[in-house]
């Protein structure tokens, strides 16, 4: 097998009986819990805040399941984790108070900070009363995060941000942020249009020079505007970052590895079930009001659900090479990139297949009307298209 291809292979994985008998008692518990929600309130889901709900999976120690006891979490394995986060989506369960921190958060403290942030912040992440927003993007830089331009320079102490980051979920309620940033002041922002390698012009390494910090969102110098989506919502946000001060130990890992640790950050964050259930509620809905003698509704559906299989099946494998400690970063694009293309698919293949059928008051009209109003985000999350097959294709050696 060529190297390139060797980048896309994923290892099949098995669920074994002790997530099949996780399975059942998460099931029980979504049941109690969830029973009264709406169609509408389930395929809110990823925007779904319930902070209660978030302090029960807490005390259940269904947040930050595979970290050690001793920073707060549970030791069970990834796969019983991903049964976890697969039932809560196929609910429709309100995740995002606590979503980042404990899928993304969490493990890249555990993994680059494991002696000093680790152990200060992820119990509390546990307890499900903690939350976290991602510091990437940046105006004029989209998703191209080689191009970002918020500087940390040294203070007395510690250090000292300014800049600011775009499309940032979740940022009004959260405690904390981890931001990428650029530690190397000399070097110069280059944006992905005007060089096709990591390398600049001037044999520079563009991904060189970034590094992450924890940063206390209550500290004074940082502003959050809204930015609402077309719903009307307040998920996203543009958060502002003037002569912001953090200690020197919220520098995550070493100066200047921040590429590094955000691509094993991003590799996670790509390939978990969340990446193509998004309109899942919606599919449900199809299925129930499909009709068994309409040779268009059994194509169509059973080619859907063939897909979301397969998807489920490389999502799976995924979280087995996690499991193992392999970097799986081509892959998980591929899952991503796949995974956006079907959640977008669904609400045009509703449209086309009952749209014109709909009842005023149907069930499938308001989650469909919900799910296409909410479908642009789902590229924008975890990386456009255009970055994905970037980074697909210089892993296979294309570019």
């Amino acid at each position: 097998m060529s190297s390139g291809i060797q980048a896309l292979d994923i290892t099949p994985c098995t669920l074994g009986e002790r997530c099949e008998t996780l399975r059942k008692e998460v099931r029980s518990f979504l049941r109690e819990e969830l029973g009264e929600r709406t169609a509408l309130q389930r395929a809110e889901s990823w925007m779904g805040v319930d902070e209660d709900f978030s302090r029960k999976l807490g005390e259940r120690g269904w947040i930050g399941m595979v970290w050690p006891r001793s920073v707060g979490g549970g030791e069970f394995s990834a796969l019983e984790r991903y049964v976890v986060l697969e039932e809560m989506l196929a609910a429709g369960a309100p995740v995002q108070a606590h979503w980042v921190a404990d899928r993304q958060s969490g493990p890249l403290l555990l993994r680059f900070a494991p002696d000093t942030l680790a152990r200060r912040v992820l119990s509390e992440i546990a307890r499900g009363d903690t939350y976290f927003c991602i510091g990437m993007s940046e105006p004029d830089s989209g998703s191209d995060l080689a191009s970002i331009r918020t500087k940390a320079v040294r203070g007395d102490g510690g250090w000292i941000i300014r800049g600011s980051k775009i499309w940032t979920t979740g940022a009004q309620r959260a405690r904390y942020m981890i931001a990428f940033v650029r530690t190397d002041v000399s070097a110069t922002a280059v944006s992905a249009t005007a060089v096709s390698t990591a390398a600049v012009p001037d044999g520079r390494d563009r991904h060189a020079g970034f590094s992450q910090f924890l940063i206390d969102m209550s500290s004074p110098g940082i502003t959050v505007q809204p930015i609402r989506n077309m719903l009307g919502e307040h998920e996203f946000n543009e958060v502002f970052l003037e002569d912001v001060w953090v200690p020197e130990e919220n520098l995550i890992g070493q100066q200047g590895d921040g590429w590094k640790q955000v691509t094993a950050e991003l590799a996670i964050e790509r390939s978990g079930p969340e990446r193509y259930m998004s309109s899942t509620e919606l599919m449900l809905e199809m299925l129930q009001a499909a009709d068994v003698e309409d040779d268009r509704h059994a194509v169509a559906l059973g080619r859907l659900v063939a897909d979301y299989g397969a998807l489920r099946q490389m999502s799976i494998g995924i979280a087995g090479m996690l499991a193992r400690g392999d970097n799986p970063a081509v892959a998980a694009s591929v899952v991503k990139d796949q995974g956006a293309r079907l959640e977008k698919l669904i609400p045009e293949l509703a449209q086309d297949l009952f749209g014109d059928k709909l009842a005023l008051n149907s069930s499938l009209r308001e989650v469909l009307s919900y799910t296409l109003r909410s479908s642009p985000s789902f590229t924008l999350r975890g990386g456009t298209p255009e970055i994905l097959r970037g980074i697909i294709a210089r892993g296979m050696g294309l570019r």
